[in-house]
This record gives structure tokens, C-alpha cells and sequence, in this order.
């Protein structure tokens, strides 16, 4: 029901190998039950180990064909002769030791409930232990269970020409009897006889060394006809010869018999030399390989050969993987096993639980209750009714011998548990003894038990036995428990009047002793959280003959529950036994995943489990993944009927428990599939079933996300042998699957009348057109006699069907093969492509034959084309009729008049016109959608077929508004201007202050200039007095003049210094007066430079809130468009399925597929707006990002350009006044 691992797998299955010594046979003393003395025989095994046969001493000869041998036993567990005559004729070989460890006792059967058993005594242990070793590895061979058509037409010639008459020779009368009872059909088949030289007369023999297997295939032929397989052979290329050559053989393997799922790296397609290989092998006409020729006879040996098995060996064989955890397999299962028939009234037996873990069975239900005899000993048997019972310890014996001969991994023994504590201490001790090693009573430390933690995987389980029981845990105080354990002691098991009494009130829970307090195991619904005065008052209702609704439902529930809800409390010793699976009381889905304790599980009774299955489908499947589920038939099945496991599957659910006794379709269909990964017990879910990032609804009737839809055609050509008797035969195909891929009673073949040796169908196919979940459904074809009675049947996997022309050997109810009895059929398995998508799909799968097509069918219209010559309006004409020209309009959403724009180019699929979106803000500063404009795409076609104008797409939709954008607005030039202004304010000021410093700076250069002008005159009258006092004197005026013009340079160079000085003070004191002035500029500046920006990132963030609100009104624009279109969609493709399916169920399902396929498609389509919406989002936001980081730089870029103006303006003030002497101001002051 899963896939294998990835890759090729290698297989490990081998064919039956039989030594010589079986071959040649031993002497052994054949006895049975009814014999009164032994008798000694040769037993013999084929060389190909079909049959066991065995000769006495009078040369009778008998067989047991090795598929029908269900087990083989020595030592312990043989059979041993009753003393007397029969056991002293016994005794043979050596006397010391035990005739039981020379016994080979053989259990043979076609079906679960009526084994026979036949002893074989030899002389000594190790040969009676070869013998049960070898014997029984044939009868569960695999590869010969599921051996092709040319093996089973080996095995009946083998029995043939191996029992033979006293004289060894081969009675013909065995050969017609093996294959007609019918008078008509007898002579047919002596027909066929003497087509290759046969006698038929009623005593005629033959020579077993001359009737070779190729006159027996002959003589095959002749009897079946197989003109249908003549007419494929003539099909696939020998019409006009009646051979086929190589190459068109290896056509017929590569087009007919070749998977297409298959990949073709790992599976190549089949070569020419393989084709030949074919041939040699199994063309017999001589010559004809050599020149590469197949001719009908081997062309048909070719179809019922190893290379056409329906089923590959590698899914018999173990190829799924087995490390995942117990919680991801579905784990095949019993219900009360130890039943051979009637819940009510049927015989208990410790050979079932043989039969049925020899059947592949993992998970066994043993019903425990007090022993009654002296010896106390525990039983099994079904409480409160008149089956039988058989002792516990026997059928723990029986396990431990049977548990793991077919299968080696673990086995779950599920106890129905109501035994007082002193019986449960001896069921432990019983188990431990007993199993020994093989028990598992303490958890595996690298999977602890612990929450959160997954259940161990079935390869670290390996021939281990599990104990499902109730675990006793200590969270309890004596009080509580004392009562429970009193009550328990009274739940022996009743006899006589009381257990009549039981069965006469029809299973009701009024007389059941339950704890209040106990860890109950199943699923009781709506009954879950009474009370103990719930339950008195309920009972005191039932004896006054008052029966409420919830007292109603109550005992409608029990009864189908039976006594699965009436368990004692769980023993000590018994406890200590469970592990990994500790049965609890389901409460619901959220409590449970809450708790995350895989080792955690519950059964459900079928009812319960079907309505929790309707109500939460999804939350089921997921509770699987986690833990383990038991899913058991209602009590009221008192006829051991079975439920469908399908159901349950489909929810994961991995112990689905069946009736092993009843071989009904439920039974059929479980055998069938655990048939598969080497009859382990064990079959691994599939992925969507066991990963938690997955979601699986079991209702689902569209596509399963991850999986590949298929499509099977199944055409029934003929059968062959289906019967010894002339009957009237028909075949029916069913599926079973999710409900939407299961398909029953629909398909059924035409009644062939009075034919069971080869009838010919030849219907049309039968065709499963969409197989939802292919990885789960199971396909069985069925062979029914015309009043019903099945003549066998087959289910096989629809993952692991072989297309191609197959023959399929059938089953018998106990999924045990027949022998010659065969469908030939043909099947075809794809991908599923919808009716819509076919021309596509064809075209991908043979591009080069489509684009032929195309080009064929473009040449063919060129006849239409225009001229060359054609004027323009003539060929626009023509495009427009041509249509897909689309005229693309300019909404603006502030109600301004709609413009045409011109005629837009023809698109085509995918191609989008460009969306423009411009989102502004009004010169008042308004940050409102005014003024918006969208440009509608044209019509796009999107990948479902739908046309829709998309306006998301358009790449400036995320274009973002500049900030010099945003500098236009009112607030922001709303405060500059009040910045500005006040600038301009200080620069009259200062101005003012310039004019005053000037003023006063030109009054003290006058008052040093008149004060230097004043000691210039002083100093030339002192010097001209000086001059004339030398004259009077008669001094030299020399002298003195030259002593004047000293004093005077003096008197200049202090009058230069002193006005150098004034210039500098001055100078410094401009400076700083304009240094003030700078800071004080800068300083406004700095006091509106925060406000300006936090104005500009309001502006910016009203902005970009609206861009992403626009953003979102677009995409409901475009989900609105897009729901109508699909609408109307919808609404046409109903009308469109009502005119073309008149069957009303298929309708129907194709209707809710159609209307489900709808609903998935708009969320689809939906989702892809969103993911588009979510696409323009995220990308706008790094954009809108983008553009607050670079307002944020500019911000800060501003603050440090005007720090370093006001710098720069400093620095150049200061070197222009460094070295001046004082120039006029006007002509250095800087502004």
C-alpha cells in the first residue's frame, strides 16, 4: 500500500531449492487420526518442490499439493500416536528416543478453520527436523505462491507424472479427471489428448518418461483454443506471417508491456538483445529464434512466463523500509482469535492462534478469564456466552512456537483482560516462562518511554512479543482502590444459570462490575465522564422499567461493544509486562495530542470509530501518525462477519482486527494486501500518512497535494480452467480506495454460458479514470459462477500493477492459490489528465507528432490568408475579427472622465501589459486616495483556462513617492516658511548691527587721525623753534634737522602702530560680532531642522500607508473579478456534465469532483493573488524601506552640512581679517 525505497531494489526472495535427500525420499510410518495402524511409505518432494507424494508397499501412491500445508511440526508440538496397536507399529529408529521427536506432523488445509492433520514417523530427529524445516520454507515460498502461469501448468504436470499407478505408469483418466468432471467438457479434454497421439480409452496408460512438458503444454493448447492471444500476436505485426520478428517483438515489449510509470534511468526500456533473449527463451520451434522469429506458440508461453507476472517480485519481497516507527504501519490483525465460527455459540480453539500467525498475522486478541477448575488455571474463551474454552497456558505454548516461523517481526498480543489478581500473577509467570527472551518487559533504551517520544521501529522489535494490557498505575490511594480490587474478585467467570442469564439479556451492561476509577480502554462516547451516581441512577432507571435516551444509547453501545468495556482491573504482575503498548480511554483528539504519548492506545469499536471518522477525518489521520489505533467489529456481529478494513485505513489506522475464521471480501481484501513486503505483517503508510508537515482528508475527491492521480484501464479478455464443471461464468473489476476512488458492482463482464474451460469475454475496458490516492487503493478482480458462488479471486495493488497484457493466476477465500485457474487480461495505467488537459498532455508526451500537426494544420489555413496587396484598414479588420485585440481603458478614481486609449498589440497566454499606479498627495497636503490612477491589465489567461484583468502584476504598483515629492506639500512648506522667516528677521538685525559697528569704528579712525594730525603740527613748530634756536645760536643746523627728522619718523611709525592696533582691535571685534551672527543663523536653523524632517516622515508614513492599502484594494479588485468569472465558469461546466453523463451516480460523483475541483481552484487562484499580493508587499516594503532610510540620511547629512557652513564661514572670516590693515568694511564684509 507504499512505495518501496527509492531506487532498485534488489530482491532477496529465492526460488525453492530442494536437496537430494528430499528427492530421493525416506522411509517413513504414515499415520493419522482415524488410522488404526501405521503404514510405512517413501516419502518424496519434486525436484521443483510442487508436491509431497509418497508410495507404500503395495505402490499406491498419494500427494499434498506444498501450497495447501499450513504447518509443520516436530518434537514438543507433534502429534503422537495413541497407545496400542497404532503406536507399537510407530515405533521405528532408535527406541531412546521420543516418537514425537521423529514425528513430522503435516497441518494441510484450504482454509483457516478446516485443517487436517497426516504424521510421518522415521527413524531418527535430525531427518524429521530437515523434513518439517524444508517442507514448510516451500509451502510459504513466496515467488512459488506467486509463480507465473507456465509454473502452475509445471506443478500439474509434475503431479502428473509423478503419482503414479502401481505399475508406474500414468492413468489418462487422471489427466481428464484433473481438468473436466462434465460429460461435454470430458470429451474435450480427450480430444485435446489425442491431438498429440494420446489414447483415451477408460483403462489406457501412459509412460511418464514420454509425456515431456512440451507435449503437455501442447496438449494445453489444444484444450483452452487461446485465439484471443492469437489475435493480439496477429495485432502486434503477424498478420500477413504468422511469426513475429524481433523487432516488431521488442516493439510489442516496449509499447504494450512497459510500465510508463516507471523511470526510464533506472528502468531502461527493453533492447533489441533482450527481445532476442526472449525469444530463445521460449521459442520451441526449431530454427526460428536462431533467425530471430517468435511464433504464436511461443509468443504465448512468452505471456504466461516469469517476465509477466501481474505482481513484481520486488513488492513480494521485503522492499519497504522498517525503521520508521510501530505508529507508521499497518499492522495486520485479529479479532477474538481464538473463535472458529459463531461469537455466540462457536468452538474455541488453540489451533487458530497457530493458523493465524502462520497466516501473517501480527497482533493476536486473547479474551482471559478465571479458571473454574480445581487447578485454577486461566481460559480463554468469549464471556457470557456458549463457546467453548480453552486453557491460556496451551495457546501461550502455541504462540511461542508459531509466533515468528513465517514472520521475525514483533508481535502484539492485545488481552481482553478479566481475571482476578491472583490469575493474572499466574498469566505472568505463564508468559514469562514460557516466551522467555522473547518477551519484551523492558523498554529498549534508546527508545525510552517518555513523552514526545516516537515508538520504536518494527527492525528493533525483531522476534519480540509485546503485551497490550491495562497497566496499573499508582496515582491512586487505598481507599480508591480497595473497592475495585473486592469487586474484582467477584468476576469469575459464570457458569450455568448465571452465565444463561448473561446470554439471555443479550449482552447487557446492568450485571457487569466495572471500577469507577479504572483506566478504561475503549471509546464510550457520550458515556465517557459519568459519574458513579450516574450509573446508580441509570440502573436504578433500568429496574424500574424506565429507560432515558441516554440509557437507550448506552446499551445499544455496549451491545455492539461486548464485553471489551467490562475488563477487570489491571494485576501487578501483569503490569509490570507492558511497555510500548498501554491501552487507555480515548477522550478526544486534543487531548490526546496534547499529551504526545505515543505509547498510548486506544480501541474503538467499528461504530465509534466510523462516526469519529465522519466528524473529525483529518484529526484521525493525525492521531495515527502519532500512536497506535484498534479498530474491532461491533458485538452484534454474532455471525463473525467483517467490516471493510479499507475504512480504516484510509484514516491510518494501523491495527485494523478482523474475524480470521470468516473468509468474507473483508478477509480477501486484508490477506491480499499483507500478502505484500514478504508476508511480514507490517506494510509502511503511505508518506502524506506519516509526516506531520503533511495534510491528508480521507474524504478528499480532488488531487492529494504531492500525489499523481491515476487512471487504470482493465479490459478482460478470457479465463482459462476456471472450473472442472460446465457452468455459466462472469467476472467483476472492483476498486477500493478512498470512498471517492472506490468503485463496486459497476464493472462486470458479459455471462459466457456453458464454458469453465475457456471462456472468452473480450469486453470493452473497463475504465478507472481518476484513482485519487493510486498509493492506497487495491483493485480485485473477481470470478463468479451465474448464481453467485465465487470460483476465485485477486487483489492486487494499484501502485504495484504491471500493465500490459497479463495473465492472473486466482485466489481461493484464503488467499491460497488454485491451481490453473487464470485470467488473461489487459491493463493500461497512467497519470490522470482531464478531459480538458488531454491535448496538452498528448503534447508533451510527443512534442515532435504535435508540432507536425500544427504545422500541417497552419499550412492547410494559409488558403485563408490575405494578399499582399490588402490595404491596412482591410488587414485591421481582419484582426479585429481575429480577436484577443483588447482596448485597455484609464480609470481614475476620483471620478474624472474615463479616455480611450488607443487599440492595444494582440497578446497572447502570458504576455501582461504593464499596470500604472501613481500614488500622490494633493497640494493641500491631503493624504487621501484622491487623485490614484489605475491602468486595468488586458485579458490574461491564467493556467487553469481563466481570463481575468489583473491589476497586481504591474511593476509600478511599488513605485514609491520621492521626497522632493514631498517637499511640495503644504505641512513641510508650511514650516520652512516659518524658518525662513525668521532667518530673514536676523538678517535685518544684523545688518543694523554691521551698520553701527561701522559708524562707530569710522569715528574712532577720525579721532586718531585729528589726534595724529595735531602732533604732526605740534612736533614741525617744536622742530622749526629748534632750527631757529641753532641759527641763533650759531650751531650746526645739520645737527638739528637731523635730529628733527628723527623725532618725526618716530612720531610716524607710532602714529602707523597705533592705527595698525586700532584697525586689528576693530577687525577682531567685526569678526566676532559676525561669528555671533553665523550661530545664531545656525542656530534657527538647528530649531527647525528636527521639526521639517519629523513633518517630511508624517508625510512619508501617511504615504506609504496608503500605497499598501491600495495595494490590498487592488487585489480585492482582481479576487472579486476573478470569483465572478469562475462562477459563471462553474455554472457552465455543470450544465456541460449533465449533457454528456447520463449515469446518474457518475454524475453525481463527477459533480461534487467538478464542484470540489471548483472550490480548489478559486482558493487556488485565490492563493495566487495572494502569493502575488504578499510578492508586491514584500517587495514594496524594502522599497518603502529604502526611501525612510534615505530621508533619515538626509536629515542627518542636512544637521552636518549646516555645521559645516557655519564652520566654513567662520574659518574664512577669520583668515580675511588675519594680516588686514583695516580697508573700508564694506568692501571685506562677508554676507
Amino acid at each position: 500500500m507504499a512505495g518501496a525505497k527509492p531506487g532498485v531494489h534488489v530482491v532477496q526472495l529465492r526460488p525453492i531449492i530442494v536437496p537430494e535427500c528430499l528427492i530421493k525420499g525416506n522411509k517413513f510410518i504414515k499415520w493419522e487420526e482415524s488410522s488404526a495402524t501405521g503404514v510405512p511409505v517413501t516419502l518424496k518432494v519434486d525436484p521443483k518442490g510442487y508436491i509431497l507424494f509418497w508410495k507404500d508397499q503395495n505402490k499406491e501412491m498419494e500427494s499434498l499439493d506444498m501450497s495447501l500445508i499450513r504447518d509443520t511440526r516436530t518434537g514438543k508440538y507433534a502429534k503422537v500416536p495413541k497407545e496400542g496397536k497404532l503406536k507399537d507399529t510407530c515405533m521405528i529408529g532408535q527406541s531412546d528416543v521420543p516418537v514425537e521427536d521423529k514425528t513430522v506432523t503435516v497441518a494441510y488445509g484450504s482454509e483457516m478453520t478446516g485443517i487436517s492433520f497426516i504424521n510421518f514417523v522415521c527413524s531418527s530427529r535430525d531427518t524429521a527436523k530437515l523434513w518439517c524445516d524444508e517442507l514448510l520454507l516451500y509451502a510459504y515460498n513466496l515467488l512459488a505462491a506467486n509463480g507465473n502461469v507456465l509454473t502452475f501448468l509445471e506443478k500439474a504436470h509434475t503431479k502428473i507424472t509423478h503419482v503414479l499407478d502401481v505399475n508406474g505408469r500414468i492413468p489418462v483418466k487422471n489427466i481428464v479427471k484433473m481438468f473436466a468432471t462434465h460429460r461435454d467438457d470430458k470429451k474435450r479434454v480427450e480430444k485435446a489428448l489425442e491431438s498429440i497421439n494420446i489414447q483415451t480409452g477408460k483403462h489406457e496408460t501412459i509412460d511418464p518418461n514420454t509425456f515431456s512438458f512440451d507435449m503437455f503444454f501442447h496438449f494445453y493448447r489444444q484444450l483452452v483454443g487461446r485465439t484471443e492471444v492469437d489475435k493480439v500476436f496477429d495485432e502486434s505485426g503477424a498478420k500477413k506471417k504468422p511469426i513475429l520478428t524481433v523487432d516488431q517483438f521488442w516493439q510489442f515489449l516496449n509499447k504494450e508491456q512497459r510500465d510508463p510509470r516507471l523511470n526510464e534511468i533506472l528502468y531502461p526500456h527493453c533492447t533489441l538483445s533482450m527481445a532476442q533473449e526472449y525469444i530463445s527463451k521460449y521459442e520451441t520451434k526449431v530454427g526460428m529464434a536462431d533467425k530471430g522469429h517468435v511464433t504464436q506458440e511461443g509468443f504465448l508461453k512468452f505471456l504466461m512466463g516469469e517476465e509477466n507476472n501481474v505482481v513484481a517480485p520486488e513488492l513480494l519481497d521485503l522492499s519497504q523500509e522498517m525503521t520508521h516507527p510501530l505508529a507508521h504501519y499497518f499492522i495486520n490483525s485479529s479479532h477474538n482469535t481464538y473463535l472458529t465460527g459463531h461469537q455466540l455459540t462457536g468452538k474455541s480453539s488453540v489451533e487458530m492462534y497457530r493458523q493465524v500467525l502462520l497466516s501473517g498475522c501480527r497482533c493476536i486478541e486473547l479474551d482471559c478469564w478465571d479458571g473454574r477448575n480445581t487447578d485454577e488455571e486461566p481460559i480463554i474463551t468469549h464471556g457470557y456466552t456458549m463457546c467453548t474454552e480453552i486453557y491460556f497456558k496451551e495457546v501461550i505454548e502455541a504462540i511461542a512456537e508459531s509466533a515468528f516461523k513465517i514472520s521475525d517481526y514483533p508481535v502484539i498480543l492485545s488481552f481482553e483482560n478479566h481475571c482476578s489478581p491472583k490469575q493474572q500473577a499466574r498469566m505472568a509467570t505463564h508468559c514469562r516462562n514460557i516466551f522467555g527472551d522473547l518477551l519484551l518487559t523492558e523498554p529498549l533504551d534508546s527508545y525510552p518511554i517518555e513523552l514526545g517520544e516516537a515508538l520504536p521501529p518494527p527492525c528493533s522489535l525483531m522476534r519480540k512479543i509485546i503485551v497490550k494490557n491495562k497497566k496499573k498505575h499508582f496515582h491512586h490511594n487505598k481507599a480508591q482502590r480497595e473497592p475495585v480490587s473486592k469487586q474484582n474478585s467477584t468476576t469469575k467467570y459464570e457458569g450455568g444459570e448465571e452465565k444463561e442469564r448473561r446470554r439471555n439479556s443479550s449482552l447487557s451492561p446492568e450485571n457487569s462490575v466495572e471500577s469507577p476509577d479504572q483506566d478504561n480502554n475503549e471509546f464510550i462516547g457520550p458515556i465517557e465522564e459519568e459519574s458513579d451516581t450516574d450509573h446508580s441512577e441509570y440502573d436504578s432507571d433500568e429496574e424500574e422499567g424506565v429507560k432515558t435516551e441516554k440509557g437507550v444509547k448506552t446499551e445499544k453501545y455496549r451491545e455492539e461493544k461486548g464485553t471489551a468495556g467490562r475488563e477487570a482491573e489491571a494485576g501487578l504482575e501483569m503490569s509490570e509486562l507492558v511497555n510500548y503498548i498501554q491501552p487507555v480511554h480515548f477522550h478526544s483528539f486534543d487531548t490526546s495530542e496534547k499529551k504526545q504519548k505515543s505509547y498510548e492506545i486506544s480501541s474503538f469499536v467499528e461504530t465509534q470509530a466510523t462516526s469519529l471518522l465522519k466528524e473529525n477525518p483529518v484529526e484521525f489521520v493525525n492521531y495515527n501518525k502519532r500512536q497506535l489505533s484498534r479498530i474491532y467489529p461491533r458485538g452484534t456481529r454474532v455471525d463473525s462477519s467483517n467490516f471493510l478494513p479499507q475504512i480504516f485505513w484510509n484514516a491510518g489506522c494501523q491495527m485494523v482486527a478482523l474475524n480470521f475464521q470468516t473468509l468474507d471480501l473483508a478477509m480477501q481484501l486484508n490477506q491480499g494486501i499483507f500478502e505484500y513486503n514478504n508476508r511480514s505483517g507490517y506494510i509502511l503508510k503511505p508518506d502524506f500518512m506519516r509526516r506531520n508537515d503533511r495534510r491528508f482528508d480521507p474524504f478528499a475527491e480532488s488531487t492529494v497535494d504531492g500525489i499523481v492521480a491515476g487512471t487504470v484501464y482493465v479490459k478482460v479478455i478470457s479465463g482459462q480452467m476456471l472450473s472442472d464443471k460446465k457452468i455459466n461464468t462472469y467476472v467483476e473489476v472492483d476498486m477500493y480506495g478512498l470512498p471517492t476512488d472506490t468503485v463496486r458492482k459497476k464493472y462486470k463482464t458479459k455471462t459466457v454460458m456453458n464454458n469453465g474451460i475457456n471462456p472468452v469475454y473480450d469486453e470493452d475496458p473497463f475504465i478507472f479514470k481518476k484513482v485519487v490516492l493510486p498509493n492506497l487503493a487495491v483493485i480485485r478482480f473477481a470470478v463468479y459462477e451465474e448464481n453467485g458462488k465465487m470460483l476465485g479471486h485477486r487483489v492486487l495493488t494499484v501502485q504495484g500493477l504491471r500493465p500490459g497484457y497479463r495473465h492472473i493466476p486466482l485466489r481461493n477465500e484464503f488467499n491460497l492459490p488454485l491451481n490453473l485457474q487464470t485470467l488473461f487480461v489487459h491493463i493500461c495505467v497512467k497519470d490522470f489528465v482531464p478531459d480538458d488537459m488531454e491535448l496538452l498532455a498528448a503534447a508533451l508526451i510527443n512534442p515532435i507528432a504535435y508540432l507536425s500537426e500544427l504545422d500541417r494544420h497552419t499550412k492547410q489555413l494559409a488558403i485563408f490568408e490575405l494578399d499582399e496587396g490588402s490595404n491596412d484598414e482591410e488587414k485591421e479588420e481582419v484582426v479585429k475579427s481575429n480577436g484577443n485585440a483588447s482596448s485597455p481603458t484609464k480609470v481614475v478614481t476620483n471620478s474624472s472622465p474615463v479616455k480611450k486609449e488607443p487599440t492595444a498589440k494582440r497578446i497572447s497566454g502570458s504576455d501582461h501589459q504593464q499596470v500604472s499606479t501613481k500614488i500622490s498627495i494633493n497640494s493641500e497636503g491631503s493624504t487621501g486616495r484622491e487623485g490614484v490612477t489605475i491602468h486595468q491589465m488586458t485579458s490574461i489567461n491564467s493556467e487553469n483556462g481563466l481570463q481575468f484583468k489583473c491589476k497586481l502584476n504591474d511593476p509600478s504598483i511599488i513605485e514609491p513617492t520621492s521626497i522632493e515629492k514631498l517637499k511640495t506639500l503644504k505641512p513641510y512648506l508650511k514650516i520652512t516658511a516659518k524658518r525662513d522667516k525668521e532667518l530673514e528677521t536676523l538678517n535685518r538685525k544684523n545688518e543694523k548691527a554691521r551698520q553701527n559697528l561701522k559708524e562707530i569704528h569710522e569715528l574712532q579712525e577720525e579721532r586718531l587721525m585729528i589726534s595724529q594730525v595735531k602732533a604732526k603740527d605740534t612736533m614741525e613748530k617744536s622742530h622749526a623753534k629748534s632750527v631757529k634756536k641753532a641759527l641763533r645760536r650759531g650751531t650746526s643746523v645739520d645737527e638739528a634737522e637731523t635730529s628733527n627728522r628723527l623725532q618725526y619718523g618716530k612720531l610716524v611709525q607710532e602714529h602707523n602702530y597705533k592705527h595698525k592696533e586700532l584697525k586689528q582691535t576693530q577687525g577682531e571685534l567685526f569678526v566676532d560680532m559676525c561669528k555671533d551672527q553665523f550661530k545664531a543663523e545656525l542656530d534657527i536653523h538647528l530649531k527647525y531642522h528636527s521639526p521639517i524632517y519629523d513633518t517630511l516622515k508624517m508625510l512619508l508614513d501617511i504615504n506609504h500607508k496608503n500605497h499598501m492599502e491600495q495595494i490590498i484594494e487592488t487585489f480585492e479588485m482582481d479576487s472579486d473579478e476573478l470569483k465572478k468569472e469562475m462562477e459563471t465558469r462553474s455554472k457552465l461546466e455543470m450544465k456541460r456534465l449533465a449533457k454528456t453523463i447520463k449515469d446518474k451516480n457518475e454524475l453525481s460523483r463527477t459533480k461534487r469532483e467538478a464542484q470540489t475541483k471548483h472550490i480548489k481552484m478559486v482558493v487556488n487562484e485565490i492563493e495566487k493573488l495572494k502569493e502575488i499580493l504578499n510578492s508586491k508587499q514584500e517587495e514594496l516594503a524594502p522599497i518603502l524601506g529604502r526611501v525612510k532610510q534615505e530621508l533619515e540620511r538626509e536629515k542627518e547629512e542636512m544637521r552636518k552640512c549646516l555645521q559645516e557652513q557655519y564652520e566654513e564661514k567662520c574659518r574664512r572670516l577669520t583668515e580675511q581679517f588675519r594680516d588686514v590693515g583695516f580697508a573700508k568694511e564694506s568692501e571685506n564684509t562677508p554676507l
